[in-house]
């Protein structure tokens, strides 16, 4: 690590699926926060690590539990590692969903106090900017406000408004004013605004705008200037902002030629667990791609009757098995149906247990698998921690915008060395999943 980097502050993301190391690389993320796993984060060379909570999929009281218990851990392992300069980042959908301010206020409880605590939803890769504090998604190269889009229906996390000092209003139930939000247009981010920096306290919450990666280039540096003179900053952020923090520079090798950490000349296989519309554009145009076979998981047999898995896990094993023999990519998803419950928890009951479903299922991969690709952040989460059962993973870097590449170690039990995509459901065009596959299949399968 050189000094200039030694000087700079451990960024440590608190990460609500896995997915937000999209913009990075060469970094650890880590699947689990005891003490030890933490200093393994904090003694790396990489300036900044992750921790996979998977918030995003537990209800609010178990979201904050979880978050509480990752920073009191944090701090007994900073003191452990004499880390006295660091920045926190609850990194979230750049769609507005999650768990705001639930995790936010627990890392401010326990890691505070804070100046300020940032809102920085744009993500550049995938479409997500913001400008005079509303957020939008470009949809078709159309800008359109987030809370016009099916991102704000979901039933967990929905909102009402893309103005950001809106929506933080609604989310905190008035405790934090739309007035009281402190505003960086893009033309405070585009401007010399550390002494603006400089003013804020008591945690004030902060909106900001951002067009290009140049827009948080500019203010992660003024940020970082800040942080050097004693300012202590929370953020909640999509990946962008990421990469300006970490500054790290091109990845080691290009998304194009990624074939190359393919471990065998054998198949991968690919397991779709994100039900959102682009998810399933892009699992439809994989399916009509040479050389897989589609298997698909009829989740709805489980609605009332959760032991239906162990049947559903035999068929679909027994299809993957057929398909290593003919040669065949397997990808493995679950039924398109949206099912309804009558209530969030039935719901996230019902997820659970499909992820159950799909881990078993990825336990029972065949050993010389090329490659696994990973389509949806929750279902990505439980592959890394129950699927393959990781402490950390290597992040490679991104295969496509906006998609990361890790690979387990070289003693793992069942797959070494294996490269894994962990592909957001809600980013890439039609073609991206048919894309991930091709850049990864062996030449001649």
């Amino acid at each position: 690590m050189s000094a200039q980097a030694a000087n700079r502050p451990k960024i440590i993301v608190l990460d609500d699926d896995p997915t937000g190391s999209q913009t990075v690389h060469s970094c650890l993320l880590l699947m689990q926060w005891d003490v030890d796993t933490l200093r393994l984060g904090l003694a790396d060379a990489a300036p900044i690590f992750f921790v996979l909570t998977n918030t995003r999929a537990l209800a609010p009281d178990e979201a904050t539990r979880i978050t509480r218990e990752v920073c009191h851990n944090l701090r007994l392992a900073l003191d452990a590692e004499g880390v006295t300069e660091f920045l926190v980042v609850s990194r979230s959908d750049s769609t507005l969903r999650g768990h705001y301010p639930v995790e936010t206020d627990a890392i401010a409880d326990e890691l505070g106090p804070f100046d300020a605590h940032f809102l920085t939803p744009a993500f550049f890769e995938g479409g997500r900017i913001t400008r005079n504090s509303t957020h939008y998604l470009l949809i078709n190269g159309v800008e359109t406000p987030v809370h016009e889009t099916e991102f704000a229906k979901d039933s967990v996390f929905g909102y009402s408004t893309a103005f950001l000092p809106d929506y933080v209003a609604e989310k905190t139930g008035g405790r934090i004013a739309a007035d009281q939000v402190e505003r960086f247009d893009l033309e405070a981010v585009r401007s010399h605004c550390q002494d603006r920096l400089m003013n804020l306290t008591g945690n004030v919450c902060c909106a900001v705008d951002g067009e290009t990666q140049a827009d948080f280039d500019r203010f992660a540096t003024e940020l970082l200037n800040a942080a050097a003179e004693g300012k202590r900053f929370l953020f909640r952020s999509a990946a962008s902002l990421l990469t300006s923090l970490a500054k790290l520079g091109p990845q080691p090798i290009a998304a194009e030629s990624m074939a190359t950490y393919g471990r065998t000349e054998k198949p991968g296989a690919v397991i779709v667990g994100s039900h959102v519309k682009k998810t399933t554009e892009q699992l439809m145009e994989l399916l009509k791609a040479d050389g897989v076979a589609p298997i698909e998981v009829d989740v709805a047999r489980m609605r009332e009757d959760f032991t239906q898995s162990a049947t559903l896990k035999q068929e679909a094993l027994a299809q993957v098995a057929t398909a290593f023999t003919q040669n065949l990519t397997p990808v493995i998803y679950t039924s398109r149906e949206e099912l309804q419950f009558d209530s969030i928890q039935q719901r996230l009951d019902f997820g659970k247990a499909v992820s159950g479903l799909l881990m078993d299922i990825v336990q029972g991969l065949p050993p010389e698998l090329r490659f696994l690709i990973s389509k949806g952040g929750i279902t990505s989460n439980d592959v890394l921690s129950v699927g393959l059962g990781l402490r950390s993973a290597r992040l490679l870097g991104q295969i496509l915008p906006g998609c990361s590449m890790v690979t387990t170690s070289a003693e793992h039990p069942q797959f070494p060395k294996l490269p894994v995509v962990l592909f957001p459901g809600n980013v890439g065009d039609a073609t991206g999943l048919a894309t991930v596959y091709q850049r990864l299949r062996y030449a001649n399968d």
